[in-house]
């Protein structure tokens, strides 16, 4: 069978399929991922959370970084991938979308935000460090024109960017709905990720070790690759559409 075909045969097959997503899905977006020759942190340094949280020359880097480019993600669009992972969805296939993006493309495919669980954050607003309320960026923009020192306004703490940094720590109530449903999940689609950031990691084994079968679609081995029930090394959209297209044939929709 082609690599389209059993794709096909597994999204059938399947009642409550969760998907895994990593930056390769949003690579046919125009945005790079992380740790490749290419990859963003090859561009530019990482801003660890303890020196944001401590020097203010830090914190004024990271909104520089924000706006001045528009950051990385700016104008990107929802790809061919994504639109198939939202078809999933609308199908009543997926139940849930983990991902380890901060692009907010799931979102803006038409995915419902209920159905999204956003282990490493958004990078489309900021997020009060200490009540936690969200701030849009077209409101800050005008006071980091100013210089002034961006804080909220509700509370008076720390703003940033409403992403997970190197050193903060992950939030406890997506990383425990993401491990619920890799246990009930009878089908994980792992797209585009190399499977090396923990403990995303090892949500594929908590779903195989639960019983669910393992897809990986990547263009990189990962370290579980022994552990998947199927391979594919190729580009995540045209595969996913190809795919989707097959099983609403199938379904008569």
């Amino acid at each position: 069978m082609t690599d389209v075909d059993c794709l096909t045969e597994e999204l059938v097959n399947a009642d409550r399929i969760v998907v895994l997503t990593g930056a390769g899905i949003s690579t046919e977006s125009g945005i790079p991922d992380y740790r490749s020759a290419g990859g963003l942190w090859r561009q530019v340094k990482p801003i660890y959370f303890d020196d944001f949280v401590s020097s203010a020359a830090a914190r004024r880097e990271s909104w520089d970084r924000i706006f001045k480019s528009g950051g990385m993600m700016k104008g990107a669009m929802p790809n061919a991938g994504h639109v198939a992972v939202a078809e999933l969805v609308t199908m009543g296939k997926t139940t849930n979308i983990i991902t380890q993006n901060v692009d907010n493309l799931h979102q803006a495919s038409g995915v419902p935000a209920e159905k999204i669980i956003e282990l490493h954050g958004n990078a489309s607003f900021a997020r009060c460090l200490t009540c936690g309320a969200h701030h849009d960026y077209a409101v800050l923009k005008p006071r980091w024109l100013a210089e002034e020192e961006l804080t909220c306004d509700q509370c008076g703490g720390l703003l940033k960017s409403a992403t997970i940094s190197f050193g903060q720590s992950m939030p406890l109530a997506e990383m425990e709905r993401a491990e619920t449903e890799a246990r009930q999940c009878d089908l994980m689609l792992v797209l585009g990720t190399s499977l090396e950031v923990h403990p995303a990691a090892e949500l594929p084994l908590v779903a195989k070790y639960s019983g669910a079968r393992l897809v990986f679609v990547n263009l990189d081995d990962t370290p579980l690759d022994a552990h998947a029930d199927i391979v594919i090394s190729t580009k995540i959209g045209p595969l996913l559409s190809a795919a989707i297209s097959k099983l609403k044939a199938q379904k008569g929709t």
